[in-house]
């Protein structure tokens, strides 16, 4: 029996709800199964409320079958699943991309007598466009919703706004948006939506008009609103507006997502202000915001290494390993390239080393970056062997190794590797065979030079890759 319910004999329905609900959303269905048998012992019954809440959460939770299986033992304690039970079985199998499901809970929400509100009809458009089927979204809104007599609310509104958006068409969203305001107040999140669609798209002036509609609609920009149109600066190099407007959130107390934070960081050293990058990192990081993201400590442990400064990389390593975070292969490259960059080449070796004895499998593009360093170090030796090492290679470990070998002088070696790659079919950056035959002419022969690149020709045309 759960804890407490013992000492409340007046227990009511309503307040076995409320702990069922707060069960639910703290993820513990188990206690909340639980209490619902201890209330029906106590002689609180349970109400289409109680099983709603049950069907709800295993929707989320768990599954369909599982959130279904709830509305059986409804109808075994004589109570009617209603519009609020299908709707949140009909959200389960939407949030499972489950058409035919959807569809089959919708039918028997309309066998039982039941009509469908504007949140099942939400549901459904939503599911439709996310399967890209957007002209059986708008079916249900021109003729399901017309005939049912629903009037469509924000919430539809904002449902089709934000599918225009995410399949490219900003301009039809734009316009419907010019259409319905009008008819239907829009809410913050409306305006977030379309700014974020004109964002992707990168049209600057177009978001600064949809912010002044926001203004004049008595809306006040959030951090949703801030945080899309800070990216939006920083990918079309508007750094300068971009950092104003960074200072604006720091100073009415915005909070910020990692990639902003690291757009802003990028900046600031792109612009020469370092100080000020290194303040903003820790700040962020040592505030405790940001304190479980990976990505806020690997911006700082660039920052570090550019810097030179050691001392703190280490100690920084080890504030990740207290912080029980787990290094990502961004992470590693990091390291790996931040020692090649200070000469040593054999720290890097180690660190990648280091890795596979604890289990960890290095990514191919950490794999890459200690390739490209040992050769620009001169140690080609080794990073051949690094090379034949590796279980899996791309086409950049491939470029870089034929462009190092030909820099040492094997030519031979790299024709071959070339050759090896156009025989699988690799697309190779055409500088790689331009270094292949520049070398093979000028240090082998012209007759060498032309015969590898018949061989190269042919094996363009057996494998059908066009070369870059």
């Amino acid at each position: 029996m759960v804890r407490g319910l013992t000492k409340f004999p007046g227990i009511s329905t309503k307040l076995l709800n409320i702990c069922i609900n707060s069960l639910c959303k703290s993820r513990n269905l188990e206690k909340a199964e639980s209490l619902l048998i201890d209330g029906i012992r106590l002689g609180v019954l349970p109400n289409v409320i109680t099983y709603n809440t049950l069907v709800n959460g295993y929707s989320r939770l768990v599954g369909i079958d599982e959130a279904y299986a709830v509305t059986h033992r409804m109808k075994d304690a004589g109570i009617k699943p209603d519009v609020s039970t299908y709707n949140s079985l009909i959200s389960g199998a939407a949030k499972q991309l489950l058409l035919t499901r959807a569809h089959q809970l919708f039918d028997e929400m309309l066998r039982s007598g039941l009509s469908p509100d504007m949140l099942s009809y939400n549901t459904l458009m939503s599911l439709y466009f996310k399967l890209g089927r957007h002209g059986e979204a708008f079916r249900v809104l021109n003729e399901d919703v017309h005939l049912s007599g629903l009037v469509p609310g924000v919430d539809t509104y904002n449902i089709l706004l934000d599918a225009l958006c995410k399949s490219g068409h900003v301009d039809n969203a734009v316009e419907l948006f010019k259409h319905v305001k009008s008819r239907v107040k829009p809410e913050l999140m409306t305006y977030n939506i379309l700014i974020n669609g004109l964002c992707k798209s990168r049209r600057v002036s177009s978001v600064n008009w949809m912010l002044r509609e926001l203004e004049k609609a008595g809306f006040t920009p959030n951090a949703v609103t801030y945080t899309t149109m800070l990216k939006l600066y920083f990918k079309t190099k508007m750094i300068e507006k971009g950092l104003k407007l960074f200072l604006k959130m720091k100073k009415e107390g915005y909070t910020f997502d990692g990639y902003a934070s690291c757009a802003v960081v990028s900046a600031l050293v792109k612009t020469g202000r370092s100080e000020e990058a290194y303040q903003c990192m820790h700040e962020l990081v040592r505030s405790g915001r940001r304190s479980g993201d990976i990505v806020s400590y690997n911006t700082l442990l660039n920052l570090y290494f550019k810097d030179g400064d050691l001392d703190a990389v280490d100690d920084l390593l080890e504030e990740i390993e207290l912080k029980g975070l787990k290094p990502d292969d961004y992470t590693h490259t990091i390291i790996v390239n931040g020692l090649l960059s200070i000469g040593h080449t054999g720290g890097a070796e180690k660190h990648l080393l280091c890795m596979g004895e604890k289990g960890m499998q290095p990514s191919v593009v950490t794999c890459n970056c200690l390739i490209d360093g040992l050769c620009k170090a001169g140690h080609v030796d080794r990073a051949m062997r690094l090379f034949a090492s590796m279980e899996i290679r791309d086409e950049f470990t491939y470029t870089s190794v034929v462009h190092n070998l030909c820099k040492d002088g094997r030519l031979v070696c790299a024709s071959k590797l070339l050759l090896l790659c156009y025989n699988k079919g690799m697309k190779i950056p055409s500088s790689a065979r331009r270094a292949v035959l520049s070398g093979l002419r000028m240090t082998v022969s012209y007759q060498a030079a032309r015969k590898t690149d018949h061989k190269i020709k042919a094996a363009i045309k057996c494998n059908v890759v066009t070369d870059p």
